[in-house]
């Protein structure tokens, strides 16, 4: 029962990385149809961000504020620097050739996605980069035999906020009310006066920032990086985001959890070695019984 626990905790937290990633995936599919490849490299640059906000600020900030006080300065600058990173590309990769059609946007998401992670080497190298200690939370809570880390305490908790925060935005206030119309149709939309433009920029901000905080935590939580860990986590947020449902904020959470959940419990209980064979052989399954995903894809209504 303990390994049990142990593993859906692990499960949870491996998760939320997924879903924070596939939300990305989510957004900028529904507003544009796009598949953005360029997005894991994305993650992975807001780790590299994050990583030499923590060594350069350690020092003063440091020790006038506590790890408290340097862990949101570190999430903060990598979440802005890759949301700008964000709005650079799609002006300069997308924007150009929206009127041309899908197929030579997903070229060019490609060409960015090798971009950036040869950009990422460039400037910090091949090597694996250490998150050192000193500003990472390394308590936890005993309850009986069970231990909870307090990062993946913070971990959980701060998705579940972001993640929710995101959600109210897109479902519940005015702006989100232009979001879900140029998803649906963004003609119609322009014609009734939204600004598509606007919202494209909201989806290459937002959902870049939520990767880089991501990125930033799995730095943390494995206490390493490297410059291809993009495609890796892009590779599986992909999987997630259809898991769950192309184009559905909330299919992207819950398609997250779930590879996660499954990823631990094989590693758990049959082999680490394994776990991909399973995820991609239940993801499978799961197309051929249900192409549009567990919650399913946003669709405009023809009426």
């Amino acid at each position: 029962m303990l390994t049990f626990v142990q593993q859906l905790l692990n499960g949870l937290t491996i998760g939320s990385f997924y879903a924070f990633v596939a939300l990305g995936y989510s957004l900028i599919y529904a507003i544009l149809k796009l598949i953005n490849f360029a997005h894991g490299d994305l993650f992975g640059l807001g780790a590299y961000l994050g990583y030499t906000v923590f060594v350069y600020a350690s020092g003063v900030v440091g020790r006038t504020l506590g790890l408290w006080g340097l862990l949101p300065m570190g999430f903060a600058a990598a979440a802005l620097g890759t949301a700008c990173a964000g709005l650079v590309i799609e002006r300069v990769a997308y924007r150009p050739i929206y009127p041309i059609g899908r197929l030579p946007a997903v070229v060019s998401a490609l060409g960015m996605a090798i971009f950036l992670s040869n950009f990422i080497m460039a400037v910090w190298g091949p090597r694996y980069l250490a998150y050192q200690e000193s500003f990472i939370p390394t308590g936890f809570w005993q309850i009986g035999e069970f231990k909870i880390r307090v990062l993946q305490v913070l971990i959980l908790v701060s998705s579940l906020v972001l993640l929710g925060v995101l959600y109210f935005v897109v479902e519940r206030t005015t702006f989100g009310a232009a979001v879900r119309a140029v998803a649906l149709d963004r003609e119609t939309a322009a014609l009734m006066g939204i600004d598509f433009l606007k919202v494209i920029r909201f989806a290459f901000a937002v959902g870049p920032a939520l990767g880089a905080i991501a990125g930033v935590f799995v730095g943390m939580y494995y206490r390493q990086i490297n410059f291809t860990m993009g495609w890796v986590y892009g590779l599986k947020a992909f999987t997630a985001t259809i898991l769950g449902g192309i184009g559905n904020i909330p299919g992207a959470m819950v398609g997250g959890i779930l590879l996660g959940l499954l990823e631990a419990l094989t590693a758990g209980y049959i082999s680490a070695a394994w776990k991909d064979v399973f995820v991609f052989a239940a993801l499978m399954l799961l197309l051929i019984f249900r192409p549009t995903g567990l919650l399913g894809e946003k669709v405009a209504e023809k009426v």
